[in-house]
């Protein structure tokens, strides 16, 4: 289990760097699908496969199911990439560089002093405990949990939604009118319409 736990991180590790550097905002969320099953993977190694399938049915199921419609569904097209691309700029990832590596030193710290006082304890939680509280007292909290990630759903199908007023027509500036012209208008010739004046 050792080797599979050593694993599972290095996958995760990898999968959340992919999520950093892709520009295509799409393949980010598909490698973070991949970076939270890693994580599941990892908490199965520890001896935690309830969290383990949480981690799968929540995260990697159905929030990230519908990250990936949001997504899609935002069309953001070539200008989202080039900002993606911007933000691969050294000066932009430099303090969250930092950042990091002040947390992986202060995780190092903690693990290689190995204090037993700091351990948590406490009694293993069961499936059927959580389900019993989600939906006994919580049942209120759940179903507006679930109304919100629909409203998101919502929201980014009609933002992502292109109407006719969102772009400009080709060869026409923004604000400049569309030149009307009939069926009878357009099937008489200039002379004709000249000599008629």
């Amino acid at each position: 289990m050792e080797f599979a736990f050593y694993l599972s991180g290095l996958v995760a590790v990898l999968a959340t760097l992919g999520v950093i550097t892709n520009p295509n905002p799409v393949h980010g969320v598909l490698y973070l699908v991949v970076s939270l099953l890693a994580v599941a993977m990892v908490f199965f190694s520890l001896g935690a496969p309830f969290a383990g399938a949480l981690e799968i049915i929540v995260y990697a199921g159905a929030i990230m199911v519908l990250f990936v419609f949001v997504v899609m569904m935002l069309n953001l097209g070539q200008a989202a990439v080039a900002q993606e691309r911007a933000w691969l700029n050294p000066r932009t990832w430099l303090g969250p560089s930092l950042l990091a590596a002040f947390l992986l030193l202060t995780l190092i710290g903690t693990l290689w002093r190995g204090d037993a006082g700091m351990m948590i304890e406490g009694e293993p939680l069961t499936a059927k405990a959580v389900g019993t509280t989600l939906f006994g007292p919580w049942l209120l909290v759940v179903e507006l949990g679930a109304l919100l990630l629909l409203a998101a759903l919502v929201t980014a199908s009609h933002v992502g939604r292109l109407t006719p007023y969102s772009a400009p027509a080709e060869g026409r500036k923004a604000g400049e009118k569309k030149p009307s012209t009939s069926a009878g208008a357009e099937s008489v010739p200039q002379s004709a319409r000249e000599e008629g004046l």
